[in-house]
């Protein structure tokens, strides 16, 4: 295999992927089988190489880091076995009310989650992150709407796979983030109870235990440690969405979500 078949398949490749932002957007096929990821590192990789074409191209600038597959119940419903992370884009992020434009969508889909703001950086370490190490820079915590999109051929039947999903930001399509919540600390986090609705109607409540090991602010201790691998500090003022405490919910054309949060407060978004 030549290195100008394999720079044109990457290319390919990437394209592929692009075109699942385009406006109308197109599904996401296999990916060539000379670039196809076959573990996290390749996928991760062709994920940075997607997300500086969509910067250049003009879709935003890069401000935060969703996490999915924080909870068991996520991880059982995709049929992977490990949290991932993906870009959260400022084009597609929203404070306390979303408005969406549905046909920007493939299969546009909602998540009740957990994120948090930091106030500080959280820098690269040579020893593991820790709860007390990363709760320090946390400024603000808040309930929050994650907007996913099934841009993926056959989905349903897992075509492509996990590793082609998250060199695609993991099904990221924006977050809608509830009011800063700064007095955060004596909220007894794991506890706390988050419901969505859709038109009104409860589709389904969860807490913050469900989020990985017990306690939603593992999910950042696990991006500390993964971005520390990688060599890469996460700076102050990102954003970060924890996980999902609901499984995910796909909307029709019209239809509000909203989120609330004990302790933090409430979310919407309008489809």
């Amino acid at each position: 295999m030549t290195e100008e078949y394999r720079e044109n398949a990457w290319q390919r490749a990437l394209d592929q992927l692009r075109a699942g932002r385009n406006r109308p957007c197109r599904a996401i096929g296999e990916l060539p089988p000379s670039v196809s990821p076959t573990n996290v590192s390749e996928a991760m990789k062709l994920q940075d190489a997607l997300n500086q074409r969509l910067v250049a191209d003009g879709f935003g600038m890069i401000v935060g880091t969703k996490i999915g597959c924080t909870t068991r119940i996520m991880q059982d419903y995709l049929g992977m076995e490990h949290p991932c992370s993906g870009a959260i884009f400022d084009s597609t992020l929203f404070t306390e009310t979303g408005v969406y434009d549905f046909d920007s969508f493939l299969r546009v889909g909602v998540e009740c989650e957990i994120a948090v703001t930091l106030g500080e950086s959280i820098p690269v370490s040579l020893s593991a992150h820790t709860l007390e190490s990363v709760s320090h820079a946390i400024a603000s915590v808040h309930a929050a709407i994650e907007i996913v999109d099934d841009r993926y051929h056959d989905f349903e039947n897992r075509i492509p796979d996990g590793y082609t999903w998250l060199a695609d930001d993991f099904f990221g399509a924006g977050a809608v983030l509830g009011t800063a919540v700064t007095d955060w600390k004596p909220l007894d986090l794991p506890s706390i109870r988050g419901t969505m609705l859709i038109d009104g109607q409860d589709v389904g409540s969860g807490f913050g235990r469900d989020i990985i090991n017990g306690h939603p602010l593992e999910a950042l201790v696990w991006l500390a440690n993964e971005q520390s691998l990688r060599g890469h500090e996460i700076p102050a003022g990102w954003v970060v969405m924890l996980g999902s405490v609901v499984q995910t919910k796909w909307i029709s054309a019209g239809q509000k979500v909203e989120v609330d949060i004990e302790g933090l407060g409430s979310a919407a978004a309008q489809f």
